[in-house]
């Protein structure tokens, strides 16, 4: 009869001390995409994974909200949100390819008319510009009736401090274009805009920072909501405000905030990628 070897599953394990260590407070860069095909595809993804995430923040409202991306190789063009399907069901199949005409280039579904109103405008103004978000959320639309820019009450909100305009020449849905050019001026350079009376708007060189930073805008405006129902909130002394937004208010925090949520989405919701 052979012995069979057991063995103790809870018996504490001699630790396994990494023999080279060091300090490390950064991520490493993430290598860049090696085609057009690559980056379109890297674009869609995160792009219905984004629609996804925020119907999970409760950003969904009806038919409002669009989250626009630039195509990499048509630049003028950009991928979207079809009108009419929830943004929890989102896949890639789904996205619908629109030219700077408002012509549908790819897909068969209709398109958001404010989307195409306010998003072309943005992706024109500036070339920088990869992706632009825009919901009707809750605490977002509380806080731009206030007609007013947030301050900077917290750590967090530093990552906006002198980083959103305000946009307060509301005339009811944007379906101009005119519109549209408004908005896109008046967020110039900016991670995001208050649109007085209607929400909030945000913008960035990846989609993922552009989604990360509305979920962060809108975390920004319900926690002054609080704050402000709770009392006089302090603001943050300028000097400081500008040096933690120098800290934290650039693109790749964001990148790694939004991919902790993705890799989570796309474990739970595969099909998001078909």
């Amino acid at each position: 009869m052979s012995a069979v070897l057991s063995i103790d599953r809870n018996a504490p394990q001699p630790l396994k001390l990494n023999p080279n260590p060091q300090q490390k407070y950064w991520f490493d860069p993430v290598p860049p995409r090696t085609s057009v095909q690559a980056e379109r595809r890297h674009r869609q993804e995160r792009l219905a994974g984004a629609f996804r995430l925020f119907a999970r923040f409760g950003f969904a409202q009806g038919l409002a909200g669009h989250i626009t991306a630039r195509d990499p190789e048509l630049t003028d063009h950009f991928w979207v949100n079809p009108l009419g399907i929830h943004f929890s069901r989102i896949k890639v199949s789904d996205l619908l390819l629109v030219n700077a005409k408002g012509e549908t280039v790819i897909g068969d579904k209709p398109l958001n008319k404010a989307a195409f109103a306010i998003h072309a405008a943005i992706h024109e103004h500036n070339p920088k510009i990869v992706a632009a978000a825009h919901t009707h959320s809750t605490y977002g639309k509380a806080w731009s009736t206030l007609g007013r820019k947030l301050d900077t009450i917290t750590q967090d909100s530093c990552v906006f401090h002198e980083d959103v305009a305000l946009f307060d020449d509301f005339t009811g849905m944007v379906v101009d274009t005119s519109e549209g050019d408004r908005i896109a001026e008046a967020l110039g350079d900016r991670k995001g805009a208050i649109l007085k009376n209607h929400g909030i708007l945000t913008a960035g060189p990846t989609v993922e920072a552009a989604a990360w930073w509305y979920i962060a805008l809108d975390n920004a405006c319900h926690t002054q909501l609080l704050a402000e129902a709770a009392g006089k909130p302090q603001p943050i002394d300028e000097e400081t405000a500008r040096h933690t937004h120098s800290q934290i208010g650039g693109p790749e925090g964001a990148i790694h905030s939004f991919d902790s949520l993705y890799e989570g989405l796309v474990e739970a919701e595969p099909e998001l990628l078909l």
